[in-house]
């Protein structure tokens, strides 16, 4: 699309220079302060000034454009380093779940009857204890969140 305009812009300046050629081409003095030029066609400087403008910005939208790109790029690669990070994590938890279940059962297959018993009725309680703890722990950090997005929407 800048493209398309850049082009739009040249073609548009080169018509206005082949219909005002001989404006464009007529002689001024020109005064830079210090030095003074006589017989310079002023209004060809302009224009070719005003085209090389136009380049310098198409250039730099280009640059700033890759920036943008470069940033998302790097964004997305540690986006994807956080994602396998986290699923070697969590791999990793679910082969120590994976073994103290394993550790369990077998703990439970080896005991008595009496034994199995109280040791199943002792971890039935701890569980049942750990399970409302992180309910508990669950329902205050929703209220907080709830809290959070409550006061950001406002």
């Amino acid at each position: 699309m800048r493209t398309i305009v850049l082009a739009l812009v040249v073609v548009l300046a080169v018509i206005f220079a082949i219909l005002n050629r001989n404006a464009l081409l007529f002689p001024h003095t020109l005064s830079l302060g210090f030095v003074t030029y006589r017989e310079v066609p002023l209004g060809l400087i302009l224009l070719l000034t005003g085209l090389v403008l136009a380049l310098i910005f198409y250039f730099w939208a280009g640059v700033s454009r890759l920036r943008a790109q470069a940033d998302s790029a790097r964004l997305l690669r540690d986006m994807e380093a956080l994602r396998a990070s986290l699923d070697n994590q969590e791999g990793s938890r679910f082969a120590q779940l994976q073994g103290y279940l394993d550790q369990r059962f077998n703990t439970l297959g080896t005991g008595s009857t009496a034994d199995l018993d109280h040791t199943v009725s002792q971890q039935l309680a701890a569980t049942n204890a750990r399970i409302d703890a992180l309910e508990r722990n669950l329902n205050v950090q929703l209220a907080q969140i709830d809290d959070y997005l409550k006061r950001r929407l406002r």
